[in-house]
């Protein structure tokens, strides 16, 4: 049976969009603007099923319009604007909104027939579909106007699947987009010591993608905790006992069947945790902390791992290891509904040619391969503490690796790849692993990764979605790199 945690809250996101056409035109041909209109409802309902708001601003047909409706598309407080090019329009329809805008434009071209009649063809029925007319003079302009040459959706308006999923690809960036803008990253303690390439400004997050770290206290979680009644630790166990096996040891000797002390432990901290996200209003949450053995504290830190895997599973990124830079990306996969999961790289199978993908810690329960697995570990390798531990592999398919890591000039950049999560064994030590394989070969491709210069941790989703992290990128303004060595 395949695990699915519901989201804490839905996805949305808040998109423009206008129509555009020449104020000529609809005196010399009686019932165009009405046919274009039409059409550009039919565009909207296509939006509108993405689970998206969508601001309509109308027709802009002239200059004047376009510098009339332009403070209204500012104070809407849009992800993404889309241009609705239901038939051919001067540019002056559009530069100054390009310029101003302030957000990712895309222009759709969804001509209303797939073909004109060329018997019965007229001038109406060319202007009815004369969708991509404009498209050259608005590239044009916008580069101009000292802009990147917007995206351009170019299709059918019937029956076309590439160009309805371009449509959906630009929905799914815009809650991206919705959600990273104001998000709430909390964070505690610190970098696991001598992890150079974990540290990062909390600044640069609001410079880039428009994101909060707050900052946050081990000691109010440990309050929280101490907080917790026995009703709410056993419904908290029905909840995980409901989502994971718990299966007998393996060869792994720090690794045993769950306890019932650890799986208690792990309740406790998963309520608390709970109550701790609501608290502070987090979107995600970067931790590591040690504390004293034997302390309150290190019985906390030690125990999240459980109620952390729930939480990234519901929307809501966490990471061990104080990496906030990781911790964002799995936000952005998991806006994309592709999961988003904690990992790194692990030993290579030399023989049948593939790495194991993984990491300990939390991690993205819903695109585990069937159940994911609970196992007490008497330690936890390279850290402090004991407790539950989170084991699986990813589901068989394509899978999408997303690392964010930091320049010497201090910027970010995205590194991101494309392979494949094969069918087989991975070792039973209570830690995911997946055995991902790359093009051409493991060991070209590791050589081009590592060159890139990435965080040696990533976020690891279900499907490939490459060419569509490279624009939610292009729209933060960030660089990004798809590593690719065939």
């Amino acid at each position: 049976m395949q695990v699915q945690v519901e989201r804490r809250k839905p996805l949305t996101a808040r998109v423009g969009i206008f129509a555009v056409g020449h104020d000529t035109y609809w005196d010399q041909f009686e019932g165009l603007l009405d046919e274009l209109m039409g059409y550009h409802a039919e565009v909207i309902r296509k939006i509108e099923a993405h689970n998206v708001e969508v601001v309509d601003f109308g027709m802009v047909d002239n200059s004047r319009a376009s510098y009339e409706v332009l403070p209204k598309i500012k104070a809407a407080n849009l992800d993404v604007l889309f241009v609705d090019m239901v038939t051919y329009a001067t540019s002056s329809t559009f530069g100054i909104i390009m310029r101003e805008a302030g957000v990712p434009v895309v222009l759709v071209a969804l001509q209303p027939k797939t073909a004109m009649d060329y018997d019965q063809a007229t001038t109406y029925m060319q202007l009815c579909n004369d969708n991509i007319c404009s498209l050259p003079e608005f590239t044009g302009v916008a580069v101009r106007m000292g802009k990147k040459a917007p995206e351009c959706i170019i299709g059918t308006l019937h029956d076309d699947a590439a160009a309805d999923a371009e449509v959906a690809e630009w929905c799914r960036i815009a809650h991206v987009l919705h959600d990273v803008k104001g998000a709430r990253i909390g964070h505690c303690g610190h970098v696991l010591e001598a992890m150079l390439d974990m540290h990062s400004d909390p600044t640069a997050f609001t410079a880039h993608f428009g994101l909060h770290v707050v900052q946050t206290e081990i000691g109010d979680l440990v309050r929280l905790e101490k907080a917790v009644t026995d009703a709410e630790v056993e419904a908290k166990k029905v909840q995980i006992l409901n989502m994971f096996d718990t299966p007998d040891p393996g060869a792994e000797r720090i690794a045993s069947k769950l306890t019932e002390e650890d799986l208690v432990a792990a309740a406790r901290v998963a309520v608390a945790l709970d109550r701790f996200a609501a608290k502070h209003d987090l979107d995600g949450f970067a931790y590591y902390y040690e504390g004293q053995a034997g302390s309150d504290v290190r019985h906390v830190a030690a125990n999240l791992i459980v109620g952390n895997s729930l939480l990234t599973a519901a929307g809501f990124p966490m990471c061990g290891e104080s990496d906030i830079k990781t911790c964002v990306a799995m936000l952005i996969m998991d806006r994309l509904e592709c999961g988003g999961s904690f990992a790194e790289f692990h030993p290579i199978d030399f023989g049948e040619d593939f790495v194991l993908v993984g990491h300990d810690g939390p991690h993205h329960i819903n695109i585990a391969e069937g159940r994911p697995v609970l196992r007490s570990l008497a330690k936890y390798h390279g850290k402090p503490g004991h407790g539950a531990s989170v084991e699986f592999n990813l589901k068989v398919g394509p899978i999408t690796m997303l690392g964010l890591t930091s320049t010497y000039e201090g910027k970010f950049k995205f590194v991101i790849a494309e392979g494949e999560s094969c069918a087989g064994k991975i070792p039973a030590t209570g830690n995911t692993n997946t055995r991902g394989r790359f093009k051409p070969d493991t060991r070209t491709f590791l050589r081009h990764w590592f060159a890139e210069g990435p965080t040696h941790h990533y976020a690891l989703g279900v499907g490939h979605h490459a060419g569509t992290l490279k624009k939610i990128a292009d729209c933060l303004g960030i660089e990004a790199v798809i590593v690719d060595p065939r």
